[in-house]
């Protein structure tokens, strides 16, 4: 005799139960909660004050300022953050967990407070601070200032995703590789690094969004040049919510259509 479906259960699975349907509004207004004030930002800006607003120079210098800066906070954390998220992820050694404890401290800790940190650590009257500007490297007030600033805060997002990506990769790979006369390093970069790209990448825009974002331990450490965050504040401060609305709405839309086209190049590569 031939099983057949249940169509009487498929019909019913076309409705949500009672939990799900609970889910569905807790999880809507989740949504609402992000997205709403975003969409009321851009709509009610005037697109006059909004085009008036990206042609001032001090926005544009800003903007670029603050995504230039992300980028290299990105890149530094890559150097750094990618090999010891593959430490974590493939080696068992005494203090790892305290170790990925210490990672997550910029995320637990409040950004001021942070800026306080670096600024204690890095000002100019530090070790520190007099041992890098004896080379004429300064962090107070300057471009590096702001990328140590962003790096900090946003490190622990590429190395727990990359340390994430590393731990789903069958290491029987990395052992058929080294069998095969491969050395550590070869089975790293040939190997493992190829297999964790997408989550490293994944990492990265989550880091590099992090950093465009951030606020209270670069408005400490390095106030001047002003990144959009800090400009937005001191145009709210001083001239209210009407001057400080176009900047922050194009700051929402650029970082929007990134985001938009990174994950449409994320999907296009997956395709491919």
């Amino acid at each position: 005799m031939k099983n057949t479906p249940d169509r009487s259960a498929s019909h019913r699975r076309r409705f949500l139960s009672p939990g799900e349907i609970v889910f569905f509004v807790l999880g809507t207004l989740l949504i609402l909660f992000i997205v709403a004030p975003v969409i009321r930002m851009i709509v009610t800006t005037p697109p006059s004050d909004l085009a008036e607003t990206a042609r001032e120079r001090e926005v544009i210098v800003s903007v670029f300022l603050t995504l230039r800066a992300a980028f290299w906070a990105t890149l530094l954390g890559l150097a750094g953050g990618v090999p010891l998220a593959y430490l974590l992820a493939r080696r068992n050694f005494p203090g790892r967990a305290l170790v990925e404890a210490l990672v997550d401290i910029p995320v637990i800790i409040p950004h001021s407070a942070a800026g306080i940190a670096l600024l204690a650590m890095y000002g100019r009257h530090t070790f520190l601070g007099k041992f890098f500007g004896f080379f004429g490297i300064g962090f107070l007030d300057s471009e590096l200032g702001i990328v140590l600033a962003m790096a900090f805060v946003s490190v622990p997002f590429l190395v727990n995703t990359a340390k994430e990506g590393f731990r789903l990769i069958p290491e029987r790979l990395e052992r058929v590789a080294r069998t095969l006369g491969a050395s550590p390093w070869q089975v790293f970069w040939h190997v493992s690094l190829p297999l964790c790209k997408r989550a490293i990448g994944a990492g990265a825009i989550l880091m590099w969004a992090r950093g465009i974002s951030e606020f209270g331990a670069v408005l400490i450490l390095a106030y001047n040049p002003k990144i959009t965050p800090v400009l937005l504040y001191e145009r709210f401060e001083q001239f209210g919510l009407r001057y400080a609305a176009p900047v922050a709405t194009l700051l929402i839309l650029v970082c929007l259509a990134l985001f938009f086209l990174f994950r449409f190049l994320s999907r296009r590569k997956r395709h491919d």
